[in-house]
């Protein structure tokens, strides 16, 4: 298994984690539930775990695929880029995430502030996942690409035609 497949295999995860997880906490702020609380903040630890993996994998997937066709150093560069934007948002939801847990079982009169914090982390990483998903996607799906400006090779283009006719 090369560092392509290991990363294909782990960067799901901190995704949708952090958008699922996001979801869970909203859900145990409304509810005033702590227990759903603290599951929220135990898949933005795994989740940023994971994304740990996955920033460990990206340079070495990087060096696989970044001479394909229609590929190219800039859109993975892109990609890149918001991974570590994403990644540090990630870790900061994960340290509050833990501080959260911790005062909620303590029940300290900091519980509510660190939940709100965590929200707040939470959000800004669901955007960012979205974002950093989006442009991994890119990188091998084109035809999700809104910038699409490499041309398909002669061969397929000549197959279209004939397909056409």
């Amino acid at each position: 298994m090369n560092d392509a497949h290991q990363h294909m295999l782990v960067n799901h995860f901190p995704i949708i984690g952090t958008i699922l997880g996001l979801g869970i906490l909203i859900a145990g702020l409304l509810l005033k539930n702590n227990s759903v609380k603290n599951t929220a903040y135990a898949l933005f630890v795994i989740a940023a775990i994971f994304g740990a993996f996955s920033m460990a994998t990206g340079d070495g997937a990087e060096e696989l695929v970044e001479d394909m066709p229609n590929i190219g150093h800039q859109i993975i560069h892109e990609h890149e880029e918001i991974a570590e934007k994403f990644i540090l948002v990630m870790y900061a939801t994960g340290v509050f995430s833990l501080l959260s847990i911790f005062t909620s079982v303590k029940k300290h009169k900091w519980a509510k502030i660190c939940s709100f914090l965590t929200l707040l982390f939470a959000i800004t990483a669901s955007i960012l996942a979205k974002s950093v998903g989006t442009s991994g996607g890119e990188i091998r799906h084109t035809e999700i690409r809104t910038n699409e400006t490499t041309p398909a090779p002669s061969g397929v283009q000549k197959i279209r035609t004939e397909q056409e006719n």
